[in-house]
């Protein structure tokens, strides 16, 4: 059996004010292995994204610990958790978060970038992946001049441009028209299928959720496994 490329255990996440205490995440255990699709479900307020910030090392746990390719995140400097996230991790959020000021092409090769890879070739595959989504069109565009739907594709490149191991996607199509949301769903499941990228799914939408090989809900701060339906 592979190895896992996401482990947690005991995860816990407390949040404090003062004399206030709330306990968000209560001893959560998943493991992830490569090409395996995982979808978190639950009521708002519920803490998916509490959860999914803890996996991609955006947050600390209170106690427990998250291992991405055996790697302990609470045992990483800043720089080092920088790193890993860079080289195993994409990320996919409702709103884009693309930059502005930089063209689609730009904004899909900057995690090559980051990592020092020679430009030319960082434009390379940015642009293979600009082919994959169905934009290469708009390599020269701004996110200003995309659709929410063109945005979302362009940020799914980005996500991949690096081969990670595992992406993390936070209501990925929670912004989206149901065609444009369907569109997205099969582009991350044939993208999936091809460089066997693990994926992580927090969402409200449950066409995806059954989408995906194991469904989990969390309530009261516990993560429970539900089957996921077949139509």
């Amino acid at each position: 059996m592979s190895e896992s490329v996401l482990d947690v255990r005991g995860l816990a996440k407390t949040y404090k004010q003062g004399d206030l205490s709330v306990e968000v995440l209560k001893q959560i255990d998943l493991q992830v292995r490569p090409g395996e699709r995982h979808a978190i479900i639950g009521a708002s307020g519920a803490g998916k994204s509490t959860l999914l910030h803890l996996l991609g090392g955006l947050d600390r746990a209170s106690t427990g610990e998250v291992q991405v390719m055996q790697q302990r995140l609470d045992r990483l400097s800043e720089k080092k958790l920088g790193q890993l996230r860079n080289r195993y991790l994409g990320f996919i959020y409702q709103f884009h978060h693309l930059l502005a000021e930089f063209t689609a092409l730009e904004n899909i090769k900057m995690p090559l970038l980051i990592r020092r890879n020679e430009p030319m070739d960082a434009e390379e595959q940015a642009m293979q992946l600009l082919q994959q989504v169905g934009l290469e069109r708009r390599a020269a565009h701004k996110p200003g001049e995309l659709s929410g739907g063109e945005r979302q594709r362009i940020a799914l490149a980005r996500a991949l441009v690096t081969n990670p191991v595992c992406v993390l996607a936070d209501e990925p199509t929670g912004n989206l028209d149901e065609k444009t949301a369907g569109s997205m769903l099969d582009l991350m499941m044939t993208l999936n299928e091809e460089r066997q990228t693990a994926l992580v799914i927090v969402t409200h939408d449950m066409k995806i959720a059954n989408s995906m090989q194991h469904v989990w809900e969390l309530h009261d701060g516990r993560l429970f496994r539900h089957e996921a339906q077949t139509s």
